[in-house]
């Protein structure tokens, strides 16, 4: 173990030495021999966590930051804790915390600011202590600010406690210091990667590099582009697309590392700890220049000073403040910009000089003023600590193929209580699913926006399917039990960001959606989960869906056309009148989020084709001029009615057959107010009123040798409100009374005349054998609409007619663009050649 710096409280640990400060570094012969997992940093003390789980500390130890009472000048072992495998430790400004392997979390030292999460008011606690309040939840990582503490549980949940003056805590206000760890709650759902914590600000880290930051931000240490203190988490949009992989804090600066070995620095830089080659502060993360063009893998933050680890060369640059000797450049003036750390640095696979003494750096550490560099013997050294690649056991919990094996491997029979709660753990956490089934490809989670989830839609499927299987009952029943109670009833309608949405598309490829069984308990309440989430977070999610391949999207369409089936099916059996409402909503929300599928595939340029929307039970099922009658009901009440649920507001589910049923159940109807209407004002005419006779029917008297021109003729001097009236055909000269086969003769001669090539009005292509607008025509464009108006009466008045257009027509209609693909249809010559 290296270390220099400020030893005027013995916390470098090298002994009884006479300088106050060490400028370069000085091997602590107390390691010699001794594996360093972690070292912990305070204003001025220093905690060692040995390889074998126990704790060494050294430095001042006024306000019992030692947690002993031993001697200061030389690492001691922390007796108290000797019963724990401590796995990582972290220091405040006067207050120390270590984490054991089963997630609790031991403090001690300055207690005055509720910085321990004890809950009482003390000066300081001498011996470790656990704090009970977390003993519930586990822990796996801690960070101290200088009179604040974080901790990230294996939920992706974010606790802190203690001093809160400048919004340190997230807890949304600022104010007293807080005695207890409280949970963040605006965090919920988001999986967190990593916590950090400077002398009054505090960031979040997520798995997939969006970084949220919250706290003081006089100097701009929050990258926010301003210098007012937040007392909630927000999110710095400008590292968003950077890949950030890890994150350290000074005491009013911060260094961010990427994953392709770049560094940002923002904040204080008045002593040139930013390694921007100027004192000025940083309101935004500025890459830092003069390390561009090395990997950097390690990065750590002290008081006012920064350390940066270039595995290539093995070396070390450091930047900042100077005066105690803490860059380690046998110097004790300030450097504002990158310089190296005096030492035999070498490279771990570089060959060794033998007649010399070199260091291969594993792992570097600053905090106040005092850094140090975990070294290996060249003859046996590994590789260098990369921050850059995640420890698994230090952030969320997230679903893989190993955890996975190992369920099944203990799920044959009753599932142990170990199994039972780390099922229960990652499916009843937002955080853990949020986390799960990343993407690895290009673009990669990393790439996670608006327009990119960053999953892995196959690996979900895969995964899921390989855990939810028949011959393990018990497995199953413990995820479906703990989605039903505690996942789904407590997504929020609002989530606190685009990470946060990813379980929306990957749980319904869970099998267990796709059970009966558990359409109620699942299927149901999830989709009412979506249909609840506000604007902004559904737009983001049509973004996804619009995106995600079309056999996943058809598969969800799919689960929920079978929920619909299975609701009308109870319906039909019979649904007690207490359970009726409770139905009623089931239904509506399964058909909404039929409705947002619909409307994503429809902006998408149909990711599927829209027939497979349709659901063909519905005749079969439901009682489609019941259906036409509600849904008129709902259109003209006033007051909405709650407990119906029209399935013909949702077009888009009715087949062709449910469709032209409907057509001639509105044309009867329509007919029928046109009849009563022209009755009515016929009955005002008898009884005396000034007005003219009114025909209940339209009437069309037409010669055959002019079919076309006696049509328009009346059709001209009609209203539109004449159109709903019931069609009656008179050919003059016959006495045929029109009970509909004249109707059918007219319409089948009319639309004949119209389409003939002859007229000008429209071209025939022989090999589609389609017709289309004749590019020039010496017919009046009224023309044009009289015949769109016979279409119409021949529809209304249930009287099949052959319209040879291609689908382009149909689009125009519904003011869709037409395609390339339109233009093949109509003229394939055409559409070879292109």
């Amino acid at each position: 173990m290296l270390c220099w710096g400020n030893a005027s409280y013995g916390q470098l640990g090298l002994g009884g030495i006479d300088e106050e400060i060490v400028v370069e570094p000085r091997k602590c012969s107390f390691f010699n021999g001794k594996l360093v997992w972690d070292v912990g940093c305070g204003r001025r003390h220093t905690v060692f966590l040995l390889g074998d789980g126990t704790v060494y500390t050294c430095g001042c130890n006024d306000l019992g930051q030692l947690g002993h009472e031993k001697t200061r000048k030389k690492p001691e072992q922390v007796v108290a804790l000797d019963a724990q495998n401590i796995v990582a430790v972290s220091c405040g400004e006067s207050h120390t915390l270590a984490l054991n392997d089963k997630g609790q979390v031991f403090a001690w030292g300055q207690a005055s600011e509720g910085q321990l999460g004890l809950a009482n008011m003390e000066d300081c606690v001498r011996v470790p202590r656990n704090i009970k309040s977390l003993s519930e939840v586990h822990i796996v990582q801690v960070t101290c600010g200088y009179r604040h503490s974080l901790a990230l549980s294996r939920r992706g949940q974010i606790f802190s406690w203690g001093q809160n003056k400048y919004g340190q805590l997230g807890l949304g206000k600022e104010g007293p210091s807080v005695l207890t760890p409280q949970l963040v709650q605006s965090l919920l759902g988001i999986p967190f990667a990593q916590i950090s914590a400077g002398g009054a600000h505090s960031f979040g880290l997520t798995l997939s590099g969006a970084v949220f930051g919250w706290g003081r931000n006089k100097f701009g240490q929050l990258g926010l582009n301003d210098n007012s203190d937040r007392c909630a988490p927000c999110l710095l949009k400008t590292l968003r697309s950077q890949r950030v992989v890890y994150i350290c804090c000074g005491e009013d600066h911060t260094a961010a590392l990427t994953k392709e070995g770049g560094v940002f620095t923002f904040g204080a830089g008045g002593y040139g700890q930013l390694g921007h080659n100027t004192t000025n502060h940083e309101i935004n993360p500025r890459k830092v220049f003069e390390l561009m063009g090395n990997v950097v893998t390690q990065i750590s933050c002290g008081r006012q000073h920064t350390m940066a680890f270039i595995p290539s060369s093995g070396k070390i640059d450091s930047f900042g403040l100077g005066g105690n000797g803490q860059l380690g450049t046998r110097s004790t003036c300030n450097r504002k910009s990158p310089a190296p750390v005096k030492g035999q640095w070498r490279a771990y696979n570089d060959p060794i000089p033998m007649e010399e003494e070199f260091y291969c750096v594993k792992r570097i550490y600053a905090g106040g003023d005092q850094s140090f560099a975990y070294c290996q013997c060249p003859q046996n050294t590994s590789p260098p600590e990369d921050l850059r690649v995640q420890n698994s056991t230090q952030h969320v919990l997230t679903l893989n193929s190993d955890l996975i094996q190992k369920w099944l491997d203990h799920g044959h029979g009753r599932l142990s209580p170990e199994i039972t709660d780390e099922i229960d753990l990652v499916f009843s956490s937002a955080s853990c699913l949020n986390g799960s089934f990343l993407s690895t490809s290009h673009p990669g989670h990393y790439s996670t926006s608006g327009k990119c989830s960053g999953v892995d839609e196959n690996m979900a499927r895969v995964l899921f399917s390989r855990l939810i299987q028949t011959d393990y009952p018990h497995i199953s029943q413990q995820v479906a039990a703990s989605l039903e109670k505690n996942l789904i009833p407590n997504l929020s309608s609002s989530p606190p960001d685009i990470e946060a949405l990813r379980l929306y598309l990957t749980l319904p490829q869970c099998p267990l959606f796709s059970n009966p069984n558990t359409y109620i308990t699942l299927a149901i309440p999830f989709a009412k989960a979506v249909t609840s989430l506000k604007p902004a977070a559904l737009k983001v999610l049509g973004n996804w869906w619009s995106r995600i391949e079309p056999a996943v999207f058809q598969g969800m369409v799919e689960l929920y056309k079978d929920v619909v089936v299975y609701l009308l099916r109870m319906q039909k059996v019979g649904i007690p009148p207490s359970e009726h409402r409770l139905f009623t909503c089931f239904l509506s929300t399964c058909l909404r989020f039929l409705e947002i599928l619909h409307s994503v595939n429809e902006r998408s340029g149909q990711i599927i084709q829209y027939d497979k929307f349709y659901i063909h039970e519905l005749e079969e099922l439901v009682d489609i001029r019941q259906e036409y009658v509600s849904w008129l009901q709902q259109q003209f009440s006033v007051q909405p009615i709650d407990s119906q649920v029209s399935l013909c507001r949702y077009s888009f589910i009715l087949d062709a057959q449910a469709k032209t049923t409907l057509l001639q159940i509105d044309a009867v109807f329509q007919m029928q107010l046109a009849v009563d209407q022209a009755n009515r004002l016929s009955s005002m005419y008898l009884s005396g009123a000034a007005m003219e006779s009114v025909n209940p029917c339209l009437i069309l008297i037409v010669r055959r040798e002019n079919v076309v021109g006696d049509t328009m003729e009346v059709l001209r001097k009609s209203k539109n409100v004449d159109y709903k009236k019931p069609l009656k055909v008179i050919f003059v000269g016959e006495e045929a009374v029109d009970a509909g086969g004249v109707r059918k003769e007219f319409f089948l001669l009319i639309m004949k005349e119209l389409l003939d090539p002859k007229y000008g009005m429209f071209r025939y292509y022989e090999e589609s054998r389609l017709i289309w607008f004749a590019d020039k025509t010496f017919e009046e464009v009224d023309l044009f609409h009289l015949i769109g108006v016979i279409c119409g009466l021949a529809i209304y008045n249930l009287t099949i007619v052959e319209l040879n257009f291609p689908v382009a027509l149909y689009k125009k209609l519904l003011k869709r663009t037409p395609t390339l693909d339109d233009l093949k249809e109509l003229m394939p010559d055409v559409g070879r050649t292109l």
